[in-house]
């Protein structure tokens, strides 16, 4: 897994390059990214709930800013951090259906040692490439 927060690629904002062996690892690391400008201790996050997210579509790129903001969304209405516990994406038709399980716990302000709060995925120099063996995307967050 990897990634590195790139500088000087949004002014008030986060930016992120994700790469990974294969898509779903890209996906796990740009949400390890995502997560981690929230809370830098992901470990504290314990499996408490569980959620699924199921997604359909035809660009990479916009999969996973939609993977990415479904999970923002569970920050946001029902003040969960959730970690991704599985992850399948599939060739479906001219594109891609991803279903995940998630587990996490709602935020405890006194365990969990929050950074910033991420608003939003931005569609901004998003990016999603398959280059050689590596998948790689570019990914900048309102904050």
């Amino acid at each position: 897994m990897s990634y590195r927060f790139l500088e000087n690629t949004a002014i008030a904002d986060v930016a992120f390059e994700a790469t990974g062996r294969d898509f779903e690892e890209l996906l796990r690391d740009a949400w390890e990214a995502t997560l981690e400008t929230m809370i830098p201790q992901q470990d504290r996050i314990e499996p408490v709930s569980s959620r699924s997210v199921h997604l359909e579509h035809d660009q990479a790129d916009l999969l996973l800013y939609d993977f990415l903001q479904e999970l923002l969304f569970f920050k946001d209405a029902e003040s969960l951090l959730l970690r991704i516990d599985q992850l399948e994406v599939r060739k479906s038709g001219g594109g891609y259906r991803l279903d995940a399980l998630l587990a996490g716990e709602r935020i405890d302000r006194f365990r969990h040692e929050l950074n910033v709060d991420v608003k939003a995925v931005t569609l901004h120099q998003l990016r999603v490439e398959h280059v050689d063996s590596e998948w790689r995307a570019t990914v900048v967050l309102d904050v």
